[in-house]
């Protein structure tokens, strides 16, 4: 990484700390990422935005706020960026994938609540995250508890806006959804003093679409017998996504997705023949979160597939691009982003039916279901999808985990033996 000390010291952050974090990300690349072999060339763009992921892209942000404009922390998919974007503003996720910003969340929440909500905290009080510095504005969503009460702690420090999700999905809750949206573009343009128009409200839906299509190009293509792009790579395009500039972002994916096209056509895998796939669902998998792919693709397996807020939650569905005024368009969104099935939604079936469904389409030989430790509703949900993903047959093993390695032995023996005895 290149030195922004200075950058970082202009933000207030605690330099020190953030360096003990810096120097161990170079070791992290090497052991998850670099030691993989055969992979594609065109993930040295994703390489290069890891490797500098507290510069490039926080670098770009404090040159936008100085020239006036406003930047948005975002937490969930759930949040429209192309409300954000054609305000004007940028949005950009806010990172909690780390065990080294969870003890500064446990000085404000109980041990055992999540580790992404107490790492969420950790990296803005502790003052080791550019991204939850420069954010002038957060915006966070009612998709569990733990959060909520979570955002109460973090508006005392930054303004904090949350969107009330509803828990179910009736037509009066998409309805619902949909003033949700239209008070946040009230809120970003009141910040921005931009208007959001249907002129460029139309343009960044179509900008995010564009985003979507990207990645539903790149998980497509590993549906093929010959993997072209293992899932850790993939998990890392998919983390990438939630703060790099988009149109930047989705012409990286559609030049990387030209070389697989390629090999594809080449019959180029990162695989030996025969490996088993697997399908990745539960929790979200926030930056730099690699802890079960590395373990699963380590362990004689490929996971060709994530349902997950870091998978194909993320991009599935575009929004619909007929709307002409900014009343319709804002329905469409609210259509849009209802059709994401998190486990906060009761029910759920929604999700059982996709997790079935991409276990057919990526020809799975199993499931594999994550939930971080405490994550009540994805806990609580994953005794039913085990249920129905034995009445289809499908292999699934379950696991709870956190952000530490300290069950990773353990957890690699029960992956080996779950790939053993599975697609025989």
């Amino acid at each position: 990484m290149a030195d922004y000390h200075q950058m970082w010291k202009d933000l207030g952050m605690d330099v020190d700390n953030h360096d003990v974090l810096c120097n161990v990300l170079p070791g992290a690349i090497g052991d998850v990422f670099l030691s993989q072999e055969n992979r594609p060339e065109k993930m040295d763009y994703f390489d290069f935005v890891l490797a500098e992921v507290h510069g490039v892209r926080p670098a770009e942000l404090v040159d936008f706020r100085e020239k006036g404009g406003k930047v948005f922390g975002t937490f969930c998919a759930y949040v429209p960026d192309e409300v954000i974007f054609a305000a004007g503003g940028i949005a950009t996720g806010l990172c909690a994938g780390s065990q080294f910003w969870v003890p500064g969340g446990e000085k404000y929440l109980p041990a055992n609540t999540c580790p992404l909500i107490k790492a969420m905290l950790g990296a803005r009080f502790d003052r080791t995250c550019p991204f939850y510095r420069l954010a002038d504005v957060y915006i966070g969503e009612t998709t569990c508890d733990g959060k909520k009460k979570a955002y109460e702690i973090l508006g005392t420090d930054v303004p904090m806006h949350v969107m009330d999700l509803p828990q179910m999905k009736r037509d009066k809750d998409v309805k619902k959804w949909a003033e949700e949206i239209r008070e946040l573009k009230a809120l970003v343009e009141k910040e921005t003093g931009n208007e959001v128009t249907p002129e460029n409200l139309a343009e960044n839906i179509k900008k995010i679409n564009a985003k979507r299509s990207a990645l539903k190009r790149l998980y497509d293509l590993r549906k093929e017998k010959n993997i072209p792009i293992s899932g850790t790579d993939t998990l890392l395009i998919s983390q990438i996504a939630y703060y790099d500039d988009p149109e930047r972002f989705t012409q990286m994916v559609n030049t990387l997705c030209d070389e697989l096209d390629q090999r594809v056509k080449d019959g180029v895998s990162v695989f030996p023949a025969g490996t088993k796939r697997i399908l990745v669902t539960g929790t979200p998998m926030a930056i730099p979160n690699w802890k079960m792919h590395n373990l699963i693709e380590t362990s004689g397996a490929a996971v060709v597939c994530e349902e997950t807020c870091t998978g194909t939650r993320y991009f599935e569905n575009n929004v619909d691009e007929s709307g002409k005024t900014v009343d319709e368009m804002i329905d469409k969104i609210a259509e849009r982003y209802m059709g994401i099935n998190c486990a906060c939604f009761t029910p759920n079936t929604g999700r059982f039916d996709d997790v079935v469904r991409l276990a057919k389409e990526y020809d799975v030989d199993g499931v594999i279901d994550v939930t971080l430790k405490f994550c009540q509703t994805y806990d609580i949900e994953g005794a039913t999808l085990e249920k129905r993903l034995q009445e289809e047959n499908i292999p699934v093993l379950r696991i709870e985990t956190d952000y530490t390695d300290a069950d990773a032995q353990q957890l690699k023996t029960r992956i080996e033996a779950f790939c053993e005895v599975i697609g025989e």
